[in-house]
């Protein structure tokens, strides 16, 4: 019985064959130009430079890598206004050190992220963390009186000195707010407590000194949001202003006239910086380093090409999403970025 003839099916195949000649031989095969897929020769003597400049021709993520370094070099060569956005494990690991060294030196103009990017940090300029394993029985460390963020080892102790460092300046803040009226934002309450620290190797330290806003928009998810409660619990008047930081931070965007974004991690940092930027049209740059996927719709895991389609990212934008673990990744793009003088 012949095939009934159906139009929506030569439809369907014009649009196969349209899109099948965008990929036909001749354009595949044409590959004069295309750069020779090569690594890092170590029968030379190797360095960072060598190193990172090989990453270009070396695929996969290393390439992205390579492309993320060259925007971020293009962010700081046209004068952009750069945003760095990073979840609080990030503070948790030793890429702490990192956003210390970007902060003192005021490699980056603003900073956004989680509650536990602004408590870790304090509670390690008053005592470190230490290095565990990923592996240890969750039961033996309870015992002990150990939390685990993967194979880093936290102990109870730790939040006993940030509890004792935070309370007299809550208090402050509640007296003030009682004799002035003034309700503190968030990054109001972030700024003072940078003051107060006195260990230099806190990022918080530096940004409190040099003017850099610390955006944190989930200011309650954490051992700070546990303080505020029992501020609360006390003083049923202390309050805090989470529409001002709202209003700063797009203010701060709209002011750019370049605005590029380096985030590490997603989550509520990642949204809170690309969202600021609608307002003034999408960012310029977009750098992501993650290992956070798509296919659960995300916005976690979603690429720079998603973004567009809200207007957080401008069209026209350099962007790059990495897929690897910050704690490699980023080292290695500063090493080829801000460190490089």
């Amino acid at each position: 019985m012949p095939k009934k003839d159906n139009k929506e099916d030569r439809e369907d195949a014009t649009t196969l064959k349209r899109h099948h000649a965008q990929y036909s031989p001749e354009r595949i095969f044409d590959l004069s130009g295309h750069p020779e897929i090569k690594g890092i020769n170590f029968e030379k003597k190797a360095d960072t430079d060598a190193l990172i400049k090989s990453f270009s021709t070396t695929g996969f993520q290393a390439t992205n890598l390579a492309r993320a370094i060259e925007i971020v070099n293009t962010m700081r060569k046209e004068k952009a206004t750069i945003i760095l956005s990073f979840t609080s494990n990030m503070i948790s690991s030793g890429v702490r050190d990192i956003i210390t060294y970007l902060v003192k030196h005021k490699k980056v103009d603003a900073i956004v992220t989680a509650a536990g990017g602004i408590e870790e940090d304090i509670i390690k300029s008053l005592k470190p963390f230490v290095l565990g394993d990923f592996y240890v029985p969750g039961k033996v460390l309870f015992d002990k009186g150990i939390n685990r963020t993967g194979n880093i080892f936290v102990p109870n102790d730790r939040f006993a000195y940030f509890e004792k460092f935070i309370e007299p300046i809550l208090d402050d803040m509640h007296a003030e707010q009682q004799k002035t009226g003034h309700i503190h934002s968030t990054s109001e309450l972030i700024r003072l407590l940078g003051e107060h620290v006195t260990n230099k190797e806190s990022y918080l330290y530096w940004a409190s000194r040099h003017k850099i806003p610390v955006f944190c928009p989930g200011i309650t998810d954490g051992s700070l949001g546990d303080l505020i409660f029992f501020q609360k619990q006390r003083h049923r008047t202390f309050h805090l202003d989470i529409s001002q930081d709202m209003y700063d931070i797009v203010t701060f965007c709209l002011n750019a006239e370049r605005c590029g974004a380096i985030i590490l991690g997603s989550g509520i940092a990642k949204h809170f910086t690309l969202n600021a930027n609608i307002f003034r049209g999408g960012l310029d740059y977009a750098v992501y380093i993650t290992t956070a996927d798509e296919f659960d719709g995300s916005d976690s895991g979603a690429r720079p090409d998603e973004a567009v389609t809200w207007g957080k990212i401008k069209p026209n934008a350099l962007s790059v999403k990495v897929f690897v673990d910050a704690t490699i990744a980023f080292p290695l793009l500063v090493a080829g970025t801000f460190a490089k003088e």
